[in-house]
């Protein structure tokens, strides 16, 4: 399977975090479906997945260290992939070396989205999968035109421009909510004076379980947490021949979805190891060996019953990971619109994650407010009234004259 697509499910590897697991019966279909193979170059394909596992870490840094993550790594990476088709010089550098696509033509990379867009949605059929980006602006900001053609011909991106107003705000919501099948409803909290233009990916996805897990087997059991003490939970059990690792700090299994294109990847923190340590110390050399290295056995996996809602901030991680002069007022955004001074306001990403018997529904919608930077109202000297004046040479600060002028006359 192509990386890029394990990046996808890289949020997977993170709910790993808040799973304590220990698998039962195949689901009824289980007759082979043609699956459509998503290639795009090795080298793209490999950067991603190191962005992944360095957006996660960097992510760790600054979130809670006892609460539950997700995110997902694609939906951020292509919505950063809009942000530098507007990008120049230094900027454009820092978003490259975050995406870790040094070396990566701006052309090769925005075919590599367009092939994404245009191919994971139908690469198992019995999997629904959508990829959606979209460009709002504001109704008097004038967006550069070939800006907006490489959002539509590489991203497929819907372009919008309407009033800043709460009916806008509420517009790209119901967009977000449309892409997400109901299950993120709101992005845009508020829109201040200083927006001209948000960029949105959504990303949304809904897979059964190829080997289900049997509601007769699930039962009430405890999920201990890290500081000890212990919560109920819904735990489910299913029993088959799945991908599975042990290491000294970990286990690791994967289960996969409808024809096996997609899986999710559980990781599982053994003895005294934390799953915070267990992520930090996990790499993409790590994931890379057990895709390609790793056999089936039979093993037997409980797997809780859950839903959360989670939302990030990502400014701070994004300048942690080299991105910073997008944020200030010297960020390079002239591909967007010609004189305006414009900087990246703030990168969010709220996701949905729900794992039952039946399989996995997940969302994510990331989303990129660009501002004009506020220069303030010229201000005004005039004089109108009795005033003083002085002419000196500069360099010697010798004053050449010096007055008071109370009644000037007109020439």
């Amino acid at each position: 399977m192509n990386k890029i697509l394990k990046s996808l499910l890289i949020p997977g590897v993170v709910a790993g975090a808040i799973f304590g697991c220990t698998n039962d019966n195949p689901g009824p279909d289980n007759a082979p479906n043609p699956v459509n193979p998503v290639e795009i170059p090795a080298r793209i394909s490999e950067g991603t997945n190191d962005f992944s596992f360095n957006f996660l870490h960097t992510l760790q840094q600054t979130q809670a260290p006892d609460g539950n993550l997700f995110v997902s790594p694609l939906s951020l990476h292509m919505a950063l992939g809009m942000l530098l088709n507007g990008a120049e010089q230094e900027t454009a550098d820092e978003i490259l070396k975050a995406l870790e696509m040094e070396g990566v033509s701006l052309s090769d990379l925005n075919n590599a989205y367009k092939t994404l867009i245009n191919d994971l949605p139908v690469a198992d059929a019995k999997v629904n999968l959508g990829l959606a980006n979209s460009l709002w602006y504001k109704s008097d900001f004038e967006v550069k035109p070939d800006f907006q053609s490489v959002l539509k011909n590489s991203f497929n991106a819907e372009a919008t421009g309407l009033p800043f107003n709460n009916a806008a705000k509420d517009k790209i919501n119901q967009w977000a909510s449309d892409k997400t099948n109901g299950k993120i409803k709101q992005v845009i909290k508020e829109i201040t004076p200083d927006h001209v233009m948000f960029l949105l990916n959504a990303l949304y996805f809904k897979g059964d379980w190829k080997y289900q897990f049997d509601a007769k087997n699930t039962r009430d059991e405890t999920f201990k947490l890290e500081n000890g003490s212990g919560k109920p939970v819904k735990m489910m059990y299913a029993k088959s021949s799945f991908k599975n690792f042990s290491a000294a700090g970990y286990d690791m299994v994967q289960l996969p979805y409808a024809n096996g294109q997609f899986n999710m990847t559980l990781l599982v923190p053994k003895g005294e190891n934390t799953v915070n340590k267990m992520l930090t110390d996990f790499n993409s050399g790590d994931w890379e060996r057990f895709r390609t290295g790793t056999s089936e056995s039979n093993i037997e996996v409980g797997l809780p019953r859950f839903t959360l809602e989670y939302s990030a901030q990502l400014k701070q991680t994004l300048e942690k990971m080299g991105i910073q002069k997008a944020f200030t007022s010297a960020a390079e955004l002239g591909k967007i619109h010609a004189t305006a001074d414009l900087f990246v306001d703030f990168v969010k990403q709220d996701t949905f994650l729900g794992i039952d018997e039946k399989g996995t529904e997940a969302a994510a919608v990331t989303s990129i407010g660009i501002g004009v930077t506020s220069v303030g109202p010229n201000q005004k000297i005039v004089c109108n009234r009795p005033f003083a004046l002085i002419i000196s040479e500069n360099t010697s600060n010798t004053i050449l004259f010096m007055g008071r002028i109370n009644n000037p006359e007109s020439k």
